[in-house]
């Protein structure tokens, strides 16, 4: 059996949908797994030993210049190579036009996706031909994508034991092991991440500061390293090493597979609800995560060696990008409790 997952974006999104591939491997050995990524997140997948093939997307791009020459040979190169690939069914983990577009291009019969109720864009279902109810028990995302693929197959999802990895290269591995022994004192290696996407998901460049004072005075040797994706992340990320003095160091901007290398070698990644958080927990790494406007039984790691922390404000989860209470709920949590969940995190630790 020839399977595809469309599975296009974003970041946190497509390390969700990892535990699939296990699943679509233990519910029939013999298939070759493909799937549809954007351009910009296709290293997360590149190398995966369960994948045979991925069929790289830009959409962004394609976006700019919907009518132009090349834009449209590049739509019909990818939807040549999907019908030539002659798929038997279809996964669609997206759930809106786009993904529905690709699902259909492929030209497969069989294309299995959300149906009209809790599929991101409800025209979704014009694309695709079965469509499968989610149960009360699928709150977790991973868990919304295992019940769209299980829908196929005879195999149980309940107490399944889903492996995810994401492979990084050797050079990548040598680089982060120089990276870290570069910092390493003697004591836990925390990477911190302060930048996300939507305003609502930011806490407080002051919560971070004193969050890390605590931090190095509670574990003595620790090193605080500080990544960033963009110029107003970077700056935040300067203000606050600044701040903290010599056991916090901003690192410089790195790579989706410089970060999937570093997250492997630290010994725990702190953040939002933001990809680099899911990063590491699909490589196996602990992490301590907070959540506001959306929601971390949603899309938090879930494990004994993770801690989320929700907004304590009766509004949280509102998964609204903008609103006019968003001072009081960053400040709603407190560096308290974000060092009890370090804490309760870090003595797990081997």
């Amino acid at each position: 059996m020839r399977i595809l997952i469309v599975k296009i974006s974003a970041m946190g999104d497509v390390l969700h949908a990892l535990p699939v591939l296990d699943y679509l491997k233990q519910a029939s050995p013999e298939c070759e797994i493909d799937w549809v990524v954007e351009g910009a997140f296709a290293d997360l997948l590149s190398g995966n030993p369960l994948i045979s093939r991925l069929h790289i997307v830009q959409f962004k791009k394609w976006k700019k210049k919907p009518f132009s020459g090349n834009t449209v040979a590049e739509i019909l190169d990818v939807r040549n190579g999907l019908v030539k690939r002659a798929y038997d069914l279809v996964i669609d983990l997206q759930g809106n036009i786009k993904s529905g577009i690709v699902a259909w291009l492929s030209g497969c019969p069989r294309r299995v996706g959300f149906n009209r109720d809790t599929a991101q864009e409800s025209l979704n279902s014009l694309f695709i031909n079965r469509r499968v109810a989610l149960q009360p028990e699928d709150q977790h995302i991973t868990d919304q994508y295992l019940r769209i693929a299980g829908a196929s197959f005879d195999l149980e999802l309940s107490g399944l034991q889903l492996h995810t990895d994401v492979c990084t290269r050797p050079e990548d591995d040598r680089g982060a092991d120089e990276l870290v022994n570069r910092y390493r004192k003697n004591g836990p290696v925390f990477l911190i991440h302060t930048g996300t996407t939507w305003q609502t998901k930011f806490w407080y460049e002051s919560g971070w500061i004193e969050l890390g004072r605590r931090i190095i005075s509670s574990f003595p040797g620790s090193v605080l390293l500080f990544s960033w994706g963009n110029d107003s992340e970077y700056s935040a990320a300067k203000r606050i090493t600044t701040a903290l003095g010599d056991q916090a160091v901003q690192l410089e901007k790195l790579s989706i597979m410089r970060l999937a290398a570093l997250v492997k070698k630290v010994n725990l990644v702190m953040g939002g609800d933001t990809g680099i958080v899911h990063l590491a927990a699909a490589a196996g790494t602990p992490t301590v995560s907070y959540y506001r406007a959306s929601d971390g039984l949603r899309s938090g790691p879930r494990g004994k060696q993770h801690a989320v922390v929700q907004a304590p404000m009766p509004c949280s989860r509102c998964f609204r990008t903008r609103c006019e209470k968003d001072g009081e709920c960053r400040e709603s949590i407190t560096p308290d409790l974000l060092l009890q969940a370090v804490r309760s995190v870090v003595c797990q630790l081997p």
